[in-house]
């Protein structure tokens, strides 16, 4: 716990069975209290590989349920575990979670209610591999964004991710997608809600191992991320009534 709250981090997995290990190695248990881990219907022995860790809650779903669909039975689980601040780690070892304590105390100290770690504060993105295509359209995508939705972050589509009890609890997350664009959708219904996001900068890897979308999905995906932030837009000026910024 951090000041008596209790830190939970949640791992949607999928075929995480090579990275998980090195990565819940630098899982700081001094100040974590419980790891979730929900996988995905891997067709490795990730969940396998996760009890054998000790991971205390290992959750694997009977079909595959999408990115968007694994982080919603994870944030389920950490609310009803009780949890105060909930960590998004991915288990893929692409970002390290050496940053968690930086992530935590920001919540616990009531900072911010939200924390993202950035690959584009610093040069984290490119000098840790990631493709100049997705570089680029990080960029644009980020900058029709912050436009559209009103705001100024550095980037919209990094997978680590602080939220405090009081987010979660006031957003509703399970109406969302169950692909990829959830994340954004997420952070679209977190600034409608009013809360203030604040980022620090993460050093990223890419690797054979480490999780990503090909092209076409990548595609999809950025036509998705423009249309949620659209919709966000018309919200935001009185002209939508939109079912996700409804809790």
């Amino acid at each position: 716990m951090i000041n008596g709250k209790k830190v939970v981090i949640v791992m949607p997995a999928y075929n995480a069975e090579k990275t998980l290990e090195q990565t819940y190695s630098e899982i700081p248990r001094d100040i974590v209290d419980d790891v979730i881990l929900v996988d995905d219907h891997s067709s490795d022995n990730t969940s396998e590989k996760a009890k054998a860790l000790g991971i205390e809650h290992v959750i694997r779903h009977e079909e595959n349920k999408g990115y968007g669909g694994n982080q919603k039975t994870c944030y389920l689980k950490a609310l009803e575990i009780n949890a105060d601040i909930v960590i998004m780690v991915h288990p893929d070892y692409q970002y390290t979670p050496l940053l968690i304590p930086s992530m935590a105390y920001l919540i616990a100290n009531e900072v911010y209610e939200v924390v993202l770690g950035s690959r584009i504060l610093g040069k984290g993105a490119l000098k840790g591999g990631m493709p100049m295509y997705k570089y680029i359209a990080n960029r644009f995508l980020t900058l029709a964004q912050n436009i559209l939705i009103g705001q100024k972050l550095s980037e919209y589509h990094t997978g680590y991710r602080a939220f405090s009890r009081k987010v979660i609890e006031s957003i509703a997350f399970e109406k969302n997608s169950d692909d990829f664009v959830f994340d954004n959708q997420m952070l679209s219904q977190i600034f409608y809600a009013g809360f203030e996001i604040a980022e620090i900068t993460c050093p990223t890897k890419y690797f054979e191992e480490a999780s990503s979308i090909n092209f076409l999905r990548s595609t999809q995906y950025g036509f998705g991320v423009l249309g949620t932030s659209f919709i966000h837009f018309l919200q935001r000026i009185g002209l939508g009534d939109f079912d996700i910024y409804k809790k």
